[in-house]
């Protein structure tokens, strides 16, 4: 039985790389996982190889086990190892050998892999789970009837308690020789008991540190009463497409195995959580691999494998992981406090497009529009406003929507950080960048504010009131917010602007998503309270030889967007 973490048409699945693939007896396999971040011994290597003859003579060069790839000029691209883990000049052969490209594929990653295979383990889990049919009563023969054995076999797992034992396979891999150790969260899920085998036999009950949803990690902890072998964090951001790479997980219950590939692509987007920026491999990744530790060929970690796409449960060649950047400091939190603290700016966004850019008057295409304020929030102070665009944010530069929520997550609680932005100060005027600070909220508490004030859903079954005075624009029927609109569109007692009360069919308004009950609060960034001003100002946009006219819409939900409708 296999779990499958997003789900696309056409029979293409995204499928998570659960463990329970295989399960056990009659219970169905299920996957949960969990990863964490540590702070490693500095120079601390995952197996120590005692010292021979060699290796006190010689100096000790470090090479990756792949070639790396002239630059121009001839030189070697640098990439320095931040594990003891590596191949040197007296491994398999000298450095010349090691680094030199080969007509018929990549050199042998044996020796690297036999460094790194002890950090890599396998997590199995069981939970609890209700199952129907159980809690029958046993069936009773009489004294000495030869029924009984019959009866006990027939309800057999269907007496006692309502509940059965599910278990499941994972990978993990540990990152502290105190015994620390990171795996999914998916892995993990709900377990009542998480167990943690290494290679050499030794099995471990681990204590659960810390898990988030939002990344898929969790963080566990053994007690082996020694030091464990480990594995270290590299930077993912050094990757390029074309990189060599390797995966070591415990595929479809068979135990510690080995996977080569290249990085296939970066900063991946499949929607499964708010801070998608996955390393695409076509390194094989199968069911059972989900926590397993993507390397580079230093023997870092760049990525801890989470999803692949696959028709069929199986790997072809389009796996996903997490950057170990991105990793790093949720465990970093996950271990500290046992829960995540990201910042937080108090604001809605929405994606910047060309026509969204031209009625904004910004003369590019990248960045995130501010789309509204949270009341209560961090950004709750004039220092933003609704139409902003939001270019660079701590001196990072913010390329679109989805990067600068992973950026801002990443940010330290209370800390002020500067934003740079493009504002419009007039109609007739382009953008001008700004600089604003603001000091980050806690994205926890503010979930928790916004949930409690999310506002109710208009009533179902309203019937539609006359409306009295209807204004046409751009394919819609617009009028005023009065009590009649608030009762029929169920619109806050604050709310102002004017009402779309109906849309003609295949309008570009409609084909711009507008809908009956939104509110059109600005034209051209510039307020309306009426029906009779929103067609006065796309009137003036027409005269001024405008092509296309810039609304803000609130719709029922309260969501805010930007929307460029087609002047006629």
């Amino acid at each position: 039985m296999t779990s499958k973490r997003v789900q696309t048409p056409l029979t293409v699945v995204l499928a998570a790389i659960i463990a329970g693939a295989l399960p056990f007896g009659a219970a169905s396999a299920q996957e949960a996982g969990t990863t964490q971040k540590a702070q490693e011994p500095q120079g601390a290597q995952v197996l120590p190889t005692p010292p021979t003859p060699e290796t006190q003579t010689s100096p000790e060069r470090k090479v990756p086990a792949l070639p790396v790839p002239p630059t121009e000029g001839g030189a070697t691209r640098k990439a320095e190892p931040t594990t003891g883990v590596g191949t040197t000049a007296g491994e398999g052969g000298d450095s010349a050998a090691a680094s030199r490209p080969t007509r018929y594929g990549p050199v042998s990653v044996a020796d690297l892999a036999d460094k790194l295979l002890d950090a890599v383990v396998n997590v199995s889990t069981s939970q609890g789970v209700d199952q129907p049919g159980r809690g029958i009563p046993p069936l009773q023969a009489p004294e000495g009837s030869p029924l009984q054995d019959f009866f006990d076999d027939l309800l057999r797992d269907k007496t006692g308690p309502g509940e059965r034992s599910v278990q499941s396979l994972g990978s993990g891999f540990v990152i502290d020789p105190s015994g620390i150790i990171i795996t999914n969260n998916h892995v993990i899920g709900d377990a009542d008991t998480i167990t943690v085998n290494f290679p050499n036999g030794d099995q471990f009950d681990a204590e659960l540190l810390g898990k988030d949803a939002k990344t898929d990690i969790a963080v566990l902890k053994v007690d082996a009463g020694k030091p464990l072998p480990f594995v270290n964090f590299g930077d993912s951001e050094d990757l390029r497409i074309g990189d060599w790479v390797m995966a070591i997980g415990n595929p479809f219950g068979l135990g510690g195995s080995v996977s080569i590939g290249i990085v296939s692509a970066r900063g991946r987007n499949i929607n499964a959580g708010p801070y998608d920026n996955f390393i695409q491999t076509d390194a094989a990744i199968n069911r059972g691999n989900s926590g397993g530790p993507l390397f580079d060929m230093f023997g870092n970690v760049v990525g801890i494998n989470t999803a692949i796409i696959s028709p069929t449960g199986g790997s072809i060649g389009i796996g996903f992981s997490i950057p170990s950047n991105l990793a790093v400091n949720v465990i970093d939190q996950l271990r500290e406090y046992g829960e995540t603290r990201r910042g937080w700016l108090g604001i809605r966004l929405q994606a910047l497009n060309e026509d969204i850019a031209k009625g904004l008057g910004v003369d590019q295409h990248q960045g995130a529009v501010v789309m509204g304020i949270v009341p209560g929030g961090p950004s709750d102070n004039g220092s933003l406003k609704v139409g902003d665009v939001i270019v660079s944010f701590d001196g990072r530069k913010v390329e679109g929507s989805n990067d600068l929520p992973r950026m801002v997550a990443e940010t330290k609680v209370g800390k002020s950080v500067r934003i740079g932005i493009l504002r419009k100060g007039s109609v007739s005027e382009p953008a001008k960048p700004e600089t604003v600070e603001i000091t980050l909220g806690r994205l926890e508490d503010g979930e928790k504010m916004m949930a409690e004030d999310e506002t109710q859903k208009p009533p179902e079954g309203a019937k539609p009131a006359p409306d009295a005075a209807a204004v046409e624009a751009l394919g819609m029927t617009l009028g005023d917010v009065d009590d009649a609109a608030r009762q029929k569109f169920g619109l806050a007692d604050d709310a102002s602007g004017a009402v779309v009360t109906a849309v003609k069919p295949n309008s570009a308004a409609a084909e711009k998503g507008v809908e009956a009950g939104m509110l059109i609060t600005e034209v051209a960034q510039e307020q309306v309270a009426s029906a009779d001003e929103v067609k006065e100002k796309i009137g003036k946009l027409k005269e001024e030889g405008r092509r296309n006219a810039l609304l803000l819409l609130t719709a029922t939900n309260g969501d805010v967007r930007f929307v460029v409708v087609p002047i006629e």
